[in-house]
């Protein structure tokens, strides 16, 4: 059984930076892709970036593009999300995903596993 265990996030004022981790726990793990997504109350869950997991190859939401970067280190099975210059339309509970096929990956329905979720909270 596959566990996404994150950590990071909190309180962070317009401007600053954030790092978040996500650790993957499971026998044998090997993803497609794992990914962050985040969601406000009231809305649907929204794609930030992914990496693949066999050649690390990032993508990053247009949103987010030139402040948030994704990365991962395949040997420990941790992606992180590091993200810069933060705008209060940031605020959102961030979550981690592990995609275990390729071809949906930048939708929530294409992960097969999630994290606990962390809170990232941006004031102006």
């Amino acid at each position: 059984q596959v566990q996404l265990v994150q950590s990071g996030g909190g309180l962070v004022r317009t401007g600053g930076s954030l790092r978040l981790s996500c650790e993957a726990s499971g026998r044998d793990f090997n993803p497609f892709a794992m990914g962050w997504f985040r969601q406000v109350p009231g809305k649907e869950r929204e794609y930030v970036a992914v990496i693949t997991w066999s050649l690390g190859l990032p993508f990053v939401a247009d949103s987010v593009k030139g402040r948030f970067a994704v990365a991962r280190e395949k040997g420990k099975n941790i992606i992180y999300l590091d993200m810069n210059n933060l705008k209060p339309e940031d605020t959102a509970v961030y979550y981690c995903g592990a995609a275990l096929r390729p071809g949906r990956t930048t939708i929530p329905d294409g992960h097969d596993y999630w994290g606990q979720g962390s809170q990232v909270t941006v004031s102006s």
